[in-house]
This record gives C-alpha cells, sequence and structure tokens, in this order.
C-alpha cells in the first residue's frame, strides 16, 4: 500500500515535470511539428495520457476512454506523417488531467484494498506505476529536444527524488532506489 503510495507521488512528480516543459509554449509552439515525420509536443502530451489510460484500464479495470476520439490519433501505432492535426492545447491538457484522476483512483481503490484480488493487483499496480512514470519521461525527453533545440527555450531543472536517475540521457525511476 504504502509503496503505490510512494508511486503515485513518482508519477505527480514526472507529470509536473512534464508540465514545466509546455505550460509556458504558446499553442503553435505546442502543436508545431520539426518535419512531417516527427511529432509535435502536443501529440507527446496526448500519447502520454492514452498510454497511461490504456494500461490502466486493460490491467486493472475495464473503463471507457475518457475521449476517444483522441485514442487513434495518440496511439504510436499511427504513422508520425498521420500526426498532423491535433486537437487544442485545452483539450490535452483537460484530457492529461482526466487521466491522472483516473490513475489516481484506480490505484488508490486497489491501495485500501477496494478491488478483488487486492495483492495480486497490488503487484500489477506497482510494476504499472513503475513503467507510467517511465513512459512519461520517454517522452519528456523528446519535448526536452523539440523546446530547446527547434524551439530555443530553456529546459526546467530536472526533478528531485532519490529514485531518479539519468540512463542513456533518459530521466529513469528506479523502483528499487
Amino acid at each position: 500500500m504504502h509503496e503505490l503510495e510512494a508511486l503515485l507521488r513518482e508519477y505527480d512528480r514526472a507529470r509536473a515535470y512534464t508540465d514545466d516543459l509546455w505550460k509556458d509554449l504558446t499553442a503553435d509552439e505546442v502543436t508545431w511539428r520539426p518535419h512531417e515525420n516527427s511529432s509535435a509536443i502536443g501529440w507527446h502530451l496526448g500519447h502520454q495520457a492514452h498510454v497511461a489510460h490504456f494500461m490502466i484500464r486493460n490491467l486493472t479495470a475495464a473503463e471507457p476512454s475518457p475521449d476517444p476520439h483522441l485514442d487513434g490519433l495518440m496511439d504510436a501505432a499511427n504513422p508520425e506523417r498521420f500526426r498532423g492535426a491535433l486537437p487544442t492545447v485545452e483539450r490535452l491538457a483537460a484530457f492529461r488531467g482526466t487521466v491522472a484522476e483516473r490513475v489516481h483512483a484506480r490505484i488508490g481503490d486497489i491501495a485500501s484494498g477496494s478491488v478483488g484480488a487486492p495483492t495480486q493487483l497490488t503487484t500489477v499496480g506497482t510494476h504499472l506505476l513503475t513503467a507510467l512514470v517511465n513512459h512519461e519521461y520517454q517522452h519528456d525527453q523528446w519535448i526536452s529536444e523539440v523546446r530547446a533545440d527547434n524551439l530555443g527555450h530553456q529546459l526546467p531543472d530536472d526533478p528531485v527524488s532519490d529514485r531518479l536517475s539519468r540512463v542513456d540521457g533518459y530521466l529513469v525511476l528506479n523502483p528499487y532506489a
């Protein structure tokens, strides 16, 4: 139970870092792509949330998508050249917020034992949250590259946690630290 709560804090830390990378950008910067075979910062933002919800709903609870119209667009199987028509920044932010609320609600239910098979789902939830945090940071690296290299903005400081390190340039959560 305590481990799930600690991992939820790491999830929130990762999402806060993501927000630091994009919330000061203009809508045009969020939706701009360096070239046709690349993804805009906005696509990464939607994709991070899409994967989080997909994993929560498929591994812990069968829930409908909070925005089914984004599912196909934000799926990584969608070739990059088809990722250009993004929703508004406001819609992306709302989608991210709703998914984060669902992650917290479902993991909270697991941590409190309010689910069938709470011990089994605690194991699943621990690995799921670790994967979600690392996926968030994976895309944060790509967002960082566009932010700094293409748009010329400074990067925020890395988040601080005893469980975080850099591996091959990427922030990585080590669940065993």
